[in-house]
């Protein structure tokens, strides 16, 4: 008898160890941007620890890398199933509704926007200090019509409450809901003061260089990438910025193509992070204002076909060819 116990532990001690191998491979798969061989390797971690809420979490963040909405949702309930009091595993199941939400038919959409809502709500208190989740909270609300449970006159009490507790979180809150309502000049005052008061998250600083990129702010794009290299030192955003607001103030061209080729070689395939395609867009962009249209077009070119609903590029590429 207690050679058979003995046998069974350390079988559940093996099962154990493949779930752990098979998590930190998953975990490096993911960071190199291999999403398909990460959702397997992750796959059969789960498999080997089925308790383990974290490894369900990765799988979430997947699938969703992967656009598999329904998977990603399985997974994040999975991890609320396991522990459901953790705010993370509850933020990360609404953004997973969120993604079904905009990729699936009208009334179904309605269905899981409502679950979106509900389970930043969720998150939210468990955890105040998770200001992922009230960010994203925010974000609905501003965005989601009352019909879906959104509304201004929600998210103004959250952004207030936000601002209490961090005055950069609090701005950031208010240019995101700004921009929600495509009121830019609101948006631009609110984020200029999240970043001059050190917005601590990469994440959302980042953020604030998208939008920057797209308003063409060259200000606000160097800002950005002042305080996302102080943030998060290595990161290759804050160089990608930099140059994009080199290419719009027309300053230190060759710093500016420097910078976008060495985003090109190392930044990950990844959500938050600008696409390969926009990289070539601002290439095309600096050959152009240096009168090369032949580079120019070649650079537009590759950014379409690599991304081909890229607004920025396909309108650049209609100018170059006309000209």
């Amino acid at each position: 008898m207690l050679g058979l116990l003995g046998t069974a532990t350390l079988m559940a001690a093996g099962i154990a160890a493949q779930g752990d191998s098979g998590f930190a491979a998953g975990k490096k798969a993911y960071e190199a941007s291999d999403y398909a061989k990460a959702a397997q390797l992750l796959t059969g971690a789960a498999a080997a620890q089925p308790q383990n809420g974290d490894i369900e979490l990765l799988l979430t963040k997947t699938h969703l890398e992967l656009q598999q909405w329904d998977a990603a949702i399985k997974s994040a309930e999975k991890a609320v199933a396991l522990d459901g009091k953790n705010s993370v595993y509850h933020e990360w199941l609404g953004r997973a509704y969120g993604e079904k939400a905009d990729h699936t038919g009208f009334m179904s959409a309605l269905g899981f926007a409502k679950k979106t809502r509900k389970e930043f709500v969720t998150a939210v208190e468990l955890d105040g200090k998770n200001f992922s989740a009230r960010q994203s909270l925010v974000e609905y609300d501003c965005e989601a019509p009352a019909m879906a449970g959104g509304g201004e006159d929600k998210a103004q009490p959250e952004i207030a409450e936000i601002a209490k507790m961090d005055a950069a979180e609090g701005h950031y809150a208010a240019g995101n809901c700004h921009r929600q309502k495509k009121d830019f000049p609101g948006a631009d005052g609110e984020f200029n003061k999240a970043l001059a008061g050190y917005l601590k998250s990469d994440e959302r600083v980042f953020d604030i260089g998208d939008y920057a990129m797209r308003q063409r702010e060259a200000a606000m794009l160097a800002a950005v990438a002042d305080l996302g290299a102080k943030d998060a030192p290595g990161d290759p955003r804050a160089g990608f910025y930099r140059a994009a607001g080199l290419v719009v103030d027309k300053q230190d061209a060759a710093g500016a193509e420097k910078l976008l080729r060495e985003y090109l070689k190392v930044a990950p395939m990844r959500s938050g992070y600008p696409r390969p395609a926009m990289a070539h867009y601002w290439l095309g962009q600096l050959a152009e204002d240096g009168g090369n249209d032949k580079v120019a077009r070649a650079e537009y070119e590759t950014a379409v076909k690599m991304d081909p609903k890229n607004k920025l590029a396909q309108e650049a590429l209609k100018k170059v060819k006309k000209s």
